[in-house]
């Protein structure tokens, strides 16, 4: 158990290192290079499905509203996202992808997708599913943590 332990916390802690810096690498492509792979992940947090208000992006992503609201403004000077008041509540801001920020939302989603399919490529219905287990536990984890932190 001991020799499983250590290799597994090696390969956790080399993951932790590197999916940060190789994620950047991959998809703040030449296209894309006005912008930083924090700016990538608040795209994704908007996403292109639905209109978001900032409280509920700067929960998901577990950030202040004067944090975002920073790395909004630089996003909409950059052409990525769109800023609207709505007209039920002024007080209420919502924010969306731009076409520029929805190519660049779609090329980080085609990223996830590869390392996904990476991660699992091989693997039984079983594995994929004591895997995901496995993760889930972890990100319980990470939860549990933020919570007594915070």
């Amino acid at each position: 158990m001991n020799q499983t332990f250590d290799m597994f916390n090696r390969i956790l802690v080399k993951l932790f290192r590197d999916i940060m810096d190789i994620e950047g690498k991959a998809i703040i492509t030449e296209e894309f290079r006005d912008i930083t792979n924090n700016d990538m992940h608040i795209i994704e947090a908007i996403g292109i499905y639905e209109k978001k208000n900032m409280s509920t992006i700067a929960k998901e992503l577990s950030v202040t509203i004067g944090t975002l609201t920073i790395a909004i403004n630089s996003l909409v000077k950059k052409g990525y996202v769109d800023r609207k008041r709505s007209e039920e509540d002024r007080r209420v801001v919502y924010i969306s992808l731009t076409p520029k920020g929805e190519k660049a939302y779609k090329h980080h989603e085609e990223f996830h997708k590869q390392m996904v399919l990476a991660t699992i490529d091989g693997l039984s219905e079983e594995e994929t599913r004591v895997l995901v287990k496995a993760l889930s536990n972890l990100s319980q984890f990470f939860h549990d943590m933020a919570e007594k932190n915070s």
